[in-house]
């Protein structure tokens, strides 16, 4: 059994090394240009189009993320990137999950409590109690009720949020008001007091989160884009932060990376930035899972995490 490992920054040796560990019966080796040789699965990010087009020996790709809509895009603009009939799978959990829980609830923590004003107070050395938020007038609504979505949800409903979820296809999730499809996405909206994003990048989804969607929220609300930079607007954000339609917005992603250090978003009080760092790839977690799909591909039975290529996702 051959591997072709391709990471733009990912340490090529640790994963070599892990995989033939998991696999011993594998020869596994980073793949570097020119290389032609046959290979019965890649494990990938961002791969340059000769490294997939025309590998039918393929029996499968491995992309080494939750998200897909990269290589999803090179097949776009370079039909024949991914080989035809050849399944493309996707890192399900692999320890995001927990991370994207952390981090989603100290965001949610913080503008519930209202540290984000109370942290602008005391650089004016002010004292000065703020009415709290309520439970009952703080609903969450959560796009996307994925893997992810589905544990963010959790999470938040075990610290007493009312907590709702909209997504493309009926999901039910306990504890959780669930909203599907486009003609219930004003009714989710409404009423929504803070907006958590983590939907895949689909050409459906680019863009989502804009003006007209900022205005079904409830006045004062707030924003997590933990997804992908293209579903936002960003001018349409700056816009609605300035009439006091949102409050305050916490970004982990942009549409371009790094944000160039002119952006300004970069400057708004009322932005937190992180870089791309709400659950990132654990290499010995996804090693797990990437080597129990290979067993499942080499035995006859069905891999986990098969993406969907029309859906994106």
């Amino acid at each position: 059994m051959d591997i072709i490992f391709y990471h733009p920054f990912f340490d090529a040796q640790d994963w070599l090394a892990g995989m033939e560990k998991r696999l011993p019966q594998a020869k596994v080796r980073e793949w570097r240009r020119g290389d032609k040789r046959p290979a019965d699965y890649a494990l990938v990010w961002r791969p340059p189009h000769e490294m997939l087009a025309n590998r039918c020996d393929l029996k499968g790709v491995f992309a080494l993320g939750a998200g897909v809509d990269a290589i999803l895009e090179q097949e776009r603009q370079h039909p024949g990137t991914l080989p035809a009939g050849v399944p493309l799978m996707r890192l399900e959990d692999s320890g995001m999950a927990q991370q994207m829980q952390e981090y989603a609830l100290a965001c949610v923590l913080r503008y519930f409590r209202r540290f984000d004003e109370y942290q602008v107070q005391q650089q004016q050395q002010r004292w000065l109690p703020l009415v709290p938020h309520q439970q009952n007038d703080f609903t969450i609504g959560i796009l996307g009720a994925g893997v992810l979505g589905k544990s963010v949800a959790q999470k938040l409903v075990e610290f007493g949020f009312n907590v709702r979820c909209w997504s493309r296809s009926a999901k039910q999730i306990s504890g959780v008001q669930s909203f599907v499809g486009q003609a219930q996405q004003e009714a989710f909206l409404t009423g929504t007091r803070l907006l958590i994003n983590l939907l895949p990048n689909t050409p459906e989804t680019l863009g989502l989160l804009n003006q007209r969607l900022f205005a079904h929220l409830a006045p004062g609300a707030y924003l997590l884009n933990l997804a992908r930079g293209a579903h936002l607007v960003e001018n349409d954000l700056l816009q609605a932060l300035e009439q006091g339609q949102m409050a305050a917005a916490t970004l982990d992603v942009f549409a371009n990376e790094p944000l160039p250090p002119t952006h300004p978003l970069w400057r708004h009080p009322r932005v937190t930035i992180t870089p791309h760092i709400a659950a990132i790839t654990l290499p010995e977690q996804a090693m797990d899972q990437i080597a129990a799909n290979i067993v499942a591909l080499e035995t006859g039975q069905s891999p986990t995490g098969v993406v969907d290529i029309q859906r994106g996702y």
